[in-house]
């Protein structure tokens, strides 16, 4: 396919553009960003396409630190160097940063409250389904993958009866399946 019948990757227009993009992605995430992450980059902006989300998604959680955090470091240099890094990261810490210190100070008064403790518990079961649903939206960026769909999907199924059901320590787990889900690919790829 020549590039001519391609049509033009959408990008951010400028460093503006990635501040308020990522200002945006963070005021919207709570507990967890990755769905608000595929949706606002992937299926709003364009910036990215499902497998490159997946790609970059998997490079941002093998490395140390947040993964949204290196994520938006990875995007925000793709398209304007280290000046577009640190303006991603800034978009992404600048304001949450400041309502999260102001909430701290208010929770601090209203921790006991019934009503408080009643928020949190809906809040982070809105995340798990939002989380959930993204992984179902990710699934056809599998269809290239070297595991093979269904293989992906019965490490997913392990790994969720293992933690959420047989109440195995995650990271044993995670260590355990990712080393055989690698081998896998591994020999796979030989």
């Amino acid at each position: 396919m020549s590039t001519e019948s391609q049509p033009a990757r959408a990008r951010p227009t400028s460093l503006a553009d990635i501040f308020f993009s990522f200002t945006v992605l963070a005021l919207q995430g709570f507990g967890g960003v990755v769905a608000i992450v595929q949706r606002e980059m992937v299926e709003r902006k364009r910036w990215l396409t499902n497998e490159e989300f997946v790609e970059d998604w998997a490079v941002a959680q093998i490395m140390p630190g947040p993964n949204v955090i290196n994520l938006c470091l990875m995007i925000g240099n793709r398209y304007f160097g280290l000046p577009g890094a640190l303006m991603a990261l800034a978009g992404l810490l600048m304001i949450p940063l400041i309502i999260v210190l102001l909430m701290a100070a208010v929770y601090v008064q209203f921790a006991q409250h019934p009503g408080v403790a009643g928020a949190l518990r809906g809040m982070s079961a809105v995340t798990s389904g939002l989380i959930f649903a993204t992984g179902l939206k990710l699934v056809p960026a599998l269809r290239n993958h070297p595991l093979t769909r269904r293989l992906a999907l019965l490490f997913s199924a392990l790994c969720f009866v293992c933690v959420a059901l047989l109440k195995l320590p995650l990271v044993y787990v995670l260590l355990g399946l990712g080393a055989i889900s690698w081998a896998l690919v591994f020999r796979k790829l030989k």
